[in-house]
């Protein structure tokens, strides 16, 4: 009977011991992004997606609109130090902290959502590599349709930008409006629409859900879609975090990643036409580019991403020179 009462208690000690490994886990994930953004429904879709597939037994509870108070550039510092478990982040808002992740902010490398596609593929284990360096595995990256101008007056022309004052959110942004003789500002979003109705600026860089999140259409008139840049969103997992999930859930987890990677490449054009349907049917006439005009910006803006090379890590200048091979450039 003693011995029974021995073996039970063993058993006991060791469900106790155990508990704790098969216990749910549960994770904040944070997005700066409003609700109904498309990069907020994607994480909240890839986390009840993880749920589904992991029984429940792996749970993401998403806070939209940056309600957990991080700062777009101070998420991959957040990530790697453990304050939330999982983030997206625009890919351009941290380059500060990674050079090799500022080659996708170079201004008229990528001409269209293809164009980017293939430097992301190209990009994606250096990329690897350095989200690793910071304590942390990229889940997936998914874009934003591309940065335009949105205008008071209409612009069709190399000339027509000179003399523009623009609200740019991003340094090379400013490089490109300096090098065509437009002034750039750099303002918070908060302080644009009150900027355009003051006249302090007439014009916007960015793509088109921000000018529907903005009402654009209220204090502008014109939307030229040069694709300026195309901006990129990836979401990323604590590392020690990640490693601590049981193996079948790690296993979950990037499956889903890259399950979602390919749900929101297929759908951005038609997020973007959307979005420039909205803002065009309240008002906002869409001015097509010239092949003329992108060939100028792309030519004028040559030095902008001879400079970046010249400092770049040697990663970088692999990307770019294989990206312009497969490109045919």
């Amino acid at each position: 009977m003693k011995k029974m009462l021995q073996a039970v208690l063993v058993v006991l000690i060791l469900a106790v011991a155990v508990a704790p490994v098969l216990a749910k886990t549960s994770w904040n994930a944070n997005s700066v992004w409003p609700p109904k953004n498309l990069h907020s429904v994607g994480l909240t879709d890839f986390a009840e997606k993880v749920k589904k597939a992991t029984n429940g037994e792996l749970e993401m509870v998403v806070h939209t609109g940056g309600a957990l108070g991080f700062k777009g550039p101070d998420l991959l510092k957040a990530v790697r130090d453990g304050l939330v478990p999982v983030s997206d982040m625009l890919i351009s808002g941290v380059a500060g902290d990674e050079k090799i992740f500022q080659i996708v902010t170079l201004p008229f490398l990528v001409r269209n959502f293809d164009e980017l596609r293939l430097l992301i593929d190209i990009s994606a284990p250096y990329f690897d590599k350095s989200a690793q360096k910071w304590g942390q595995k990229i889940l997936y990256i998914a874009p934003w349709p591309g940065a335009g101008l949105w205008t008071k007056k209409k612009v069709s022309t190399l000339a027509e930008l000179k003399g523009l004052k623009t609200r740019t959110y991003d340094k090379n942004g400013a490089l490109v409006m300096e090098a065509v003789g437009a002034t750039p500002f750099a303002l918070p979003f908060s302080e644009v629409y009150t900027s355009l109705q003051t006249g302090l600026i007439d014009s916007v860089m960015t793509s088109t859900p921000t000018a529907v999140d903005g009402k654009f259409w209220e204090v502008l008139k014109y939307f030229e879609p040069l694709n300026i840049t195309i901006a990129t969103n990836m979401v990323t997992v604590n590392l020690k975090a990640f490693q601590k999930l049981p193996k079948a859930q790690q296993e979950i987890l990037v499956k889903v990643g890259k399950e979602m990677e390919a749900a929101m490449w297929a759908n951005v054009k038609t997020w973007d036409k959307e979005q420039e349907g909205i803002s065009n049917k309240n008002g906002i006439e869409t001015v097509k580019p010239s092949d003329k005009l992108i060939g100028e910006l792309e030519k004028i803006t040559e030095n902008i991403r001879a400079e970046w090379l010249k400092s770049a890590p040697a990663d970088g200048k692999k990307i770019y020179d294989e990206f312009l091979k497969k490109a045919k450039r």
